[in-house]
């Protein structure tokens, strides 16, 4: 049976995923909904697209208001989906159209561009990528950026010029900047730097240290910090979000991925970002109720209004 604290939606999900299979059900189970916030936030990154980790992308089988409705419940008044290729961002737009409570981010993730680029198709999929992001509810321009953990050699030119290209069209149309930066640090910010960072910058999943945050700080640029704050292995992040400016301080999910301690592995929804705010509030010192004001508030400088 399904723990009665899990959101009715993704009870279904677990009972059509496990079902006769009980090893399995502990991993691909949803976590049980966490005490609501005292006062509401938003999920800076979100992906109702994908499946859970372990089924791969495409098999979401959550509506998107139901999703909603239990984030919600919990605190959790708006987020932001993600697009990270065409697909997914086509999905966006129509999502943010579906729901009110969603805005959008669209962009050709840093480990998919060179792929573009091999087939030719790179310079087609940035201009329908500017075309979809003018949509009022798009707002920024994202995930991008550089990944040196997935992308090596060769391929790391087309990655850099994609990003460069995603600068330009946040600047031009006046978006926020999303970026994905793994195991790059150093050179997403020579390139943001280079280029001309857009007004509002926010590092997605913020996987620096306290020489990135101070860059940040320095720089007036937005770090989200996702579960993977919560992990045990993550003294970097703690150091990162404990010297963090708190007018720059967002959180997100990554959603169906990086869920937060206790349940690590398992997958993740944006009911459950309280997990998480509840632990920046322990490092960071801040009141609850307060940080979850600062967190709405940074928000809606850093996007806009959902209204």
């Amino acid at each position: 049976m399904c723990d009665s604290s899990i959101p009715a939606p993704y009870q279904q999900m677990e009972e059509q995923q496990v079902e006769g299979q009980q090893a399995a059900k502990q991993k691909n189970s949803y976590p049980p909904a966490p005490e609501p916030l005292p006062a509401p936030v938003m999920d800076n990154h979100t992906h109702l697209d994908f499946g859970t980790p372990q089924e791969g992308r495409g098999h979401f089988t959550v509506a998107i208001r139901d999703a909603m409705d239990a984030a919600a419940a919990v605190g959790v008044q708006g987020a932001v989906q993600v697009g990270c290729d065409l697909e997914s961002s086509r999905f966006t737009v129509q999502a943010v159209d579906q729901d009110s409570r969603l805005l959008g981010a669209v962009a050709l993730h840093p480990n998919d561009a060179p792929d573009y680029a091999a087939r030719g198709e790179l310079e087609s999929a940035l201009a329908e990528i500017e075309d979809l992001a003018r949509h009022p509810r798009i707002r920024a321009i994202g995930e991008t950026g550089l990944d040196f953990f997935r992308t090596t050699g060769d391929r790391l030119a087309d990655q850099r010029y994609s990003f460069r290209r995603h600068i330009d069209i946040a600047k031009r149309l006046g978006l926020t900047l999303q970026i994905h930066d793994r195991d790059a640090h150093d050179d997403v910010v020579q390139v943001l730097r280079e280029e001309g960072a857009p007004e509002r910058v926010v590092f997605h999943c913020f996987s620096g240290d306290e020489a990135l945050a101070r860059t940040c700080n320095d720089e007036g640029w937005y770090m989200s910090f996702a579960g993977t704050l919560t992990f045990r292995n993550a003294a970097n992040l703690r150091a990162a979000v404990g010297i963090a400016e708190p007018e720059l301080l967002l959180v997100e999910t990554d959603a169906p991925f990086l869920t937060p301690h206790p349940f690590r592995g398992r997958p993740n929804a944006s009911y459950l970002v309280p997990y998480t705010v509840r632990g920046m509030a322990e490092l960071t010192g801040i009141e609850l109720s307060e940080l979850c004001i600062r967190i709405s508030d940074n928000t809606v400088r850093a996007y806009g209004s959902w209204d």
